[in-house]
This record gives structure tokens, C-alpha cells and sequence, in this order.
């Protein structure tokens, strides 16, 4: 079996570029899939009314900006991170709107779509842009994930297919989870977003592996780690046959931290 692959294989061998491709819109059947799940609970979410404030931390954002269209709605400052420096240039080619940059647009029209304000991408796009305020590196296994930086406590957490990434089992999830719920204050909200019975993905020709997360160990490990959920969606898949990776289902969580006694 092959061994877990760890932050010096991202560092080394995961390429932003060849992730993104799964992100267009129309091309990827599989992707577009997931990313049309995530987005529609992430619109729900953020424009509701009850997640919002001053801050917003997003754990291993990878080179993406889909997850934060619509918390940039309801935050004043947006903290993105990860692990490797190539997805920190990727993002900031993006948020510089430099030569090269990932086209979104797509996916801003269908946000924009769904929160019924179509024809105003730019907007939305500027918008974000001004609310990312920093992109940091970001390493879930240390107690303070963003160290040497210490950052005041977030309003809200969010973390898309991070996770099971960086696990390799049971114990090492429950403790990141704890390490980066010491980012968020007590009554603040943590959004988790990602796949379910996954052990591998493909990013290019390079095979990554994956935690195969249950739901059953995704509610004890929250509730162990002092939140209470809120809502916990899953869509199983309705196909089975794809090399790029053998998810079995997607999932969307929302939880609160629970108020120090």
C-alpha cells in the first residue's frame, strides 16, 4: 500500500494549475458536480443572516476562491491560507489580476445567479478581492495552525476538502480539528465541506491520498471537539466509475462553536 502523502509531497508535487482544471465549468462533469453542491450550500449559508461578522479564516484554500464568493458578503476581512507556496501565488495572481490568472468567471455568474444578483460578476469579483486581506501558510497539524502569526479569533472557519487531505487517520483529523478550532471564538461558526469514503484523487498524472472519512466519525469528532452542528448535507454519488478519484459522496456541515461555560 502506498504511503500517505504528506506536505513535502505538496510542496513538490502538486500543481495548481492541473487542480483548476477540474473548476471549468461545462468540461468536467465530476467537478462541476461537486463545485454546483458546495456553492449552493455556501450561497444558503453566507446569506442567511445568521454566519457573519468582522473576520473569516479559510483553512486550506488551496488555489481556489469559490468557497469565499459568498462569505464576502457577510465578512469585513477575509483570511485565506495554505500550505504551499504555489497555491499562495496561484492566489494572489488571481487577487492581483495578473497575466495568467485563473479565469473564475464562470463560476462568479452562477453565484451571482444564485443569489439573484446576475450581471453584477465584476462587482462581486472586486468585491472579493477587497475583502481577502491576507494569504497565509497554513499547517493544520500545529496547535496554532497559522504560527509564528497569531491571529485574533475568527467569527467563522471555513474548510473545503482540506482536511481529509492532510489526515492520514483517525487520531491526526480529531487533532487537527482541535487546532483549528483554537482559531475561532466560542459561539463562532466552522464550515466543512468535502468528500466522504475517499482514500485518493488525481491532480494531473499525480496521485494524492485522502482520509476515507464517515459521517458517523465526522459527527463524533465535532461533537468531541465542542460543536454543535447544524446542518449536515450529503449527496451520494450517483456514479461510480472515474479514475480521478473514489469518493462516495459529498458532504456540507455547519457548525457553532459552543460558548465557554
Amino acid at each position: 500500500m502506498a504511503e500517505f502523502t504528506g506536505g513535502d509531497d505538496y510542496q513538490a508535487e502538486f500543481d495548481p494549475k492541473a487542480y483548476l482544471e477540474r473548476f471549468k465549468f461545462g468540461e468536467d462533469t465530476m467537478g462541476e458536480e461537486y463545485v454546483n453542491f458546495a456553492l449552493k450550500h455556501f450561497c444558503k449559508t453566507f446569506t442567511s443572516g445568521v454566519v457573519k461578522g468582522d473576520t473569516l479564516i479559510d483553512i486550506g484554500s488551496g488555489p481556489t476562491i469559490h468557497q469565499l464568493l459568498s462569505a464576502c458578503e457577510s465578512f469585513k476581512e477575509i483570511i485565506a491560507s495554505d500550505y504551499t507556496y504555489r497555491n499562495h501565488r496561484e492566489l494572489e495572481k488571481w487577487l492581483k489580476n495578473e497575466p495568467g490568472a485563473f479565469d473564475w468567471t464562470p463560476v462568479v455568474e452562477y453565484v451571482c445567479e444564485l443569489e439573484g444578483n446576475r450581471g453584477k460578476e465584476a462587482e462581486k469579483e472586486t468585491k472579493l478581492r477587497k475583502t481577502i486581506k491576507q494569504v497565509l501558510k497554513c499547517d493544520v497539524h500545529k496547535s496554532n495552525p497559522m504560527d509564528p502569526i497569531v491571529l485574533p479569533p475568527a467569527d467563522c472557519l471555513v474548510s473545503s476538502l482540506c482536511l481529509e487531505c492532510a489526515c492520514k487517520d483517525l487520531t491526526t483529523y480529531r487533532i487537527a480539528l482541535k487546532n483549528i478550532s483554537s482559531l475561532l471564538k466560542p459561539g463562532g461558526h466552522l464550515v466543512l465541506n468535502g468528500v466522504l469514503g475517499c482514500s485518493f484523487y488525481m491532480v494531473g498524472p499525480k496521485r494524492f491520498s485522502s482520509f476515507v472519512l464517515r459521517d458517523e466519525f465526522l459527527r463524533e469528532a465535532l461533537s468531541e471537539t465542542g460543536f454543535i452542528i447544524q446542518e449536515f448535507e450529503v449527496l451520494v454519488r450517483d456514479d461510480n466509475i472515474d479514475d480521478r478519484s473514489d469518493f462516495s459522496g459529498k458532504f456540507f456541515i455547519l457548525a457553532r462553536k459552543e460558548e465557554a461555560i
